[in-house]
């Protein structure tokens, strides 16, 4: 038999006539024919479109033309069974969902065919109301897994690189940088404040590049001694200075074939860096104390967060390394020139620590996002990281509000709300003095960094100051 036998508590087929709000593909998958023909015709008076194959060689022919969301498949079947071509079509990787049809004697199968990726099964004779709960299930699945692909899509095209996230023209830009120096072994100088992300600018260079597979190694030049930076980089004998017990690697023998991360560059001393250069062009070099030169294999990525051509000028960076160095060299924005990426960076701290913390938190709520668009953000993205991370910790439901953050913040976005409010009859001229007072507040008086933030010259600044006559 098909189907169960319906007494007066089942359903009879025609009694069954909810349709799915999206018109799927079934396809049949029965090597007995009546059982076959019966549950293709039943299928269809559901709504969905359906066809029929006698065995899982026939399925995986038809699965190609037919284009099915949901294969219905007996387990036991002659040529190629139920289990065969569920792997079948995961080896194609081909996104369908199977539903198992299995006798009583081999539910055993059936719950081994799921664990191999089967959305479920049913027993025989198949009862018609549970198969077409079932396919209704599988149909708000797929559904679901649309809108992820989708989602997913968005965020790809909204601005997702690598690890790195941002729509703003100034991400979009450093993007195409990019792209463009990862095939090469290019130099690469990338030039930005402290934290905006210069390391995981240079880790998605060497992710995208053909040394992907050999080491990534970071070196912060200004976190370490000058007398013990040269050791760092390149390494010394045993014996070389006082302490140098045994041999030691330096970091360009620990990147050969892959990437050097150099940050700081400008903190380097003259005299290193004149040996830097000429790894840079001879591709050896020598341990400290060592008289053997050593090759290398190494691309070299620099960064600071100085202006290089004012730190060639104050001679804190040689001019012949600049060069050298600046073969690809792409400058970072701050958040606060992309705060249109601040929602999609939220979003994704907001993922990452939910995970971390075992949270379920969905968003900031309105005032909580006030405040963050109101700050300035002078640490950038690595603060704004912390402030998430801190404030997924506290929150205790699914919001992150005002009281979750840190109490600076909240102090500056109440004094920015005040300074801001305005009210009809307000002047130009006042809005203006408010903003520039309010500015000058939050920076401590520091007018270039005030400047910056209002996004007109020093210069302008201290005409309008003598203008309004806020000067002390």
């Amino acid at each position: 038999m098909l189907l169960a036998s319906h007494t007066n508590d089942s359903l009879d087929v025609t009694d069954v006539t909810d349709a799915p709000t999206v018109v799927e593909r079934v396809l049949i998958v029965e090597d007995d024919p009546a059982t076959r023909m019966g549950l293709t015709e039943l299928v269809r008076t559901w709504g969905f479109l359906a066809d029929s194959a006698e065995d899982g060689e026939e399925a995986l022919r038809k699965v190609t033309a037919f284009r099915p969301a949901i294969v219905v498949t007996d387990l036991v079947m002659p040529r190629m069974d139920g289990h065969a071509l569920l792997r079948a079509l995961h080896e194609h990787d081909v996104d369908i969902s199977v539903v198992i049809l299995t006798a009583q004697g081999s539910v055993e199968s059936a719950v081994e065919a799921i664990k191999d990726g089967a959305y479920d099964y049913l027993t025989k004779p198949v009862d018609p109301q549970r198969l077409q709960i079932l396919l209704q299930k599988v149909v708000e699945r797929q559904e679901t897994m649309r809108e992820v692909k989708a989602l997913r899509r968005q965020l790809r095209d909204q601005g997702s690189f690598g690890r790195m996230t941002g729509s703003s023209p100034g991400m979009r830009k450093v993007y195409r940088i990019i792209e463009q120096a990862a095939p090469t072994s290019a130099s690469v100088l990338i030039i930005g404040e402290s934290g905006t992300g210069k390391e995981l600018v240079a880790q998605t260079i060497h992710q995208l590049s053909p040394r992907s597979a050999a080491p990534f190694v970071a070196i912060n030049c200004a976190a370490i001694p000058e007398t013990l930076l040269e050791s760092e980089i390149f390494g010394h004998e045993k014996g070389a200075f006082t302490g140098a017990s045994e041999r030691r690697q330096g970091c360009f023998e620990l990147a050969d074939h892959g990437t050097l991360f150099l940050d700081e560059i400008a903190e380097m001393t003259p005299a290193t860096q004149v040996k830097l250069l000429r790894v840079l062009q001879e591709r050896a070099f020598r341990r400290l104390g060592g008289r053997q030169e050593q090759k290398v294999d190494v691309r070299v990525i620099a960064a600071t967060n100085q202006d290089p051509a004012e730190a060639v000028k104050n001679g804190k960076l040689r001019e012949d390394l600049y060069y050298r160095l600046n073969v690809f060299a792409m400058t970072l924005p701050t958040l606060r020139e992309r705060k249109e990426d601040l929602s999609l960076l939220i979003q994704s701290f907001l993922g990452e620590f939910n995970a971390r913390n075992g949270k379920s938190i969905v968003a900031l709520n309105h005032e909580a996002m006030r405040i963050l668009e109101s700050h300035n953000w002078p640490g950038n993205v690595r603060e704004l990281r912390n402030v998430i991370e801190r404030a997924t910790i506290l929150a205790d439901g699914q919001f992150i509000e005002p009281r979750h953050l840190p109490n600076v913040l909240v102090q500056v976005g109440e004094t920015a709300q005040r300074a801001l409010s305005l009210s009809p009859g307000t002047t130009v001229e006042e809005a203006e003095r408010r903003l520039i007072q309010m500015t000058l507040e939050h920076t401590k008086d520091n007018k270039t960094r005030a400047a910056d933030i209002l996004g007109i010259s020093l210069k302008t600044l201290h005409n309008k100051l003598n203008k309004l006559k806020l000067r002390k």
